[in-house]
């Protein structure tokens, strides 16, 4: 017979269509081109072996003829009984028309690859070429990309929501502000075909959002057939500050202070994330578990942006390596006094 398609697709000849399917969808999501980029070849030859054995099991015309004269009936080499999917001369040759595998596999699943989040098959795009570099680095968000969920019905799905992360600075989370994205995504028009559209989509940053703020886009990833366009979600991703840490609501700062200066008193100078100069005066002893608390100086509160969190300044206090016996006594003398 040939190639053997039942083999290939680890089935029996009494498989039913939904046992079809289901190998099938197991088989391609293992073998697709995508999923094995280290083992290429092997793995483009194994998914189009699963596809023409799908394509041809899960037709009821083709399969007749492949279980009456196997391989050959369908390549035209006997003559099989006229049947859809074949074509040829009225009574000598009939071929079997040899699907694309991605075309198989994007009507199966309703979209063409599940695996390339920023690959070249076909995704929505999105490029920050005309704006602020500060907003994305080159290429960060190369490919948009649906994922719809297993299973094949003829009512229309939803893809999967495509999530991308979007870096803020403390400074732009703290004053809030505005970044634009330029994307592209197909959209079927009147007549049915793709057309390549682009867009500008807005996004209002908030005072005080915290990192895992999710921004949702509905239904703008790209328009297919039998499937509703995917979410666009951007999650808030909170870059390193060098000088603050935040923590909730507040801010943390560390400052490095002398012995002297811990145990005399200090004043802390410091640029706030709006540019103010703060002047903290600390006349408390200062211990190395000390915390100074300056009340309405942290992060802006989102449900209430008139109201802000706390600035806690801590202390890195650096001991002297080495005293003198003079410094000793009269530190001593000073102390016990």
């Amino acid at each position: 017979m040939g190639v053997d398609y039942y083999k290939i697709l680890q089935v029996d000849r009494n498989a039913k269509d939904e046992d079809l399917k289901k190998a099938y969808r197991k088989l391609a999501m293992k073998w697709h081109p995508d999923k094995n980029p280290n083992n290429k070849k092997e793995a483009e030859a194994k998914f189009k072996q699963i596809s023409e054995a799908y394509d041809v099991l899960s037709d009821p015309q083709k399969k007749a003829v492949y279980d009456q004269y196997g391989e050959e009936g369908l390549k035209g080499q006997v003559p099989p009984p006229g049947a859809g999917g074949f074509s040829g001369g009225p009574s000598t040759t009939f071929r079997f028309n040899t699907r694309n595998p991605e075309d198989i596999f994007s009507e199966f699943f309703g979209f063409s690859s599940p695996f390339s989040g920023m690959g070249d098959m076909g995704g929505s795009r999105a490029s920050s070429s005309n704006f602020p570099r500060g907003m994305f680095g080159d290429d960060i968000f190369a490919s948009f990309r649906g994922a719809a969920g297993e299973g094949s019905t003829n009512a229309p799905r939803k893809a999967a929501a495509i999530e991308r992360t979007l870096p803020c600075s403390l400074e732009e989370l703290y004053k809030g502000t505005t970044k634009k994205m330029k994307i592209s995504r197909d959209v079927i028009d009147a007549s049915g075909k793709p057309n390549t559209v682009e867009e500008i989509l807005t996004i209002e940053v908030k005072p005080g959002w915290k990192k895992g703020t999710k921004i949702t886009f509905p239904e703008k990833g790209n328009e297919q057939r039998n499937v509703i366009p995917s979410d666009l979600i951007f999650i808030i991703d909170e870059k390193p500050h060098s000088v603050f840490k935040r923590d909730g609501n507040d801010l943390i700062v560390t400052q490095k202070i002398s012995l002297v200066e811990a145990l005399t008193g200090y004043t802390a100078q410091l640029t706030s994330l709006d540019g103010r100069n703060l002047t903290v005066p600390i006349n408390s002893v200062i211990n190395p578990t000390y915390e100074e608390v300056v009340k309405g100086e942290g992060m802006p509160i989102p449900k209430e942006p008139s109201k802000r969190g706390n600035l806690r300044i801590k202390f890195n206090i650096k001991f002297p390596s080495k005293l003198t016996s003079e410094q000793k006594t009269g530190l001593k003398r000073l102390i016990a006094s």
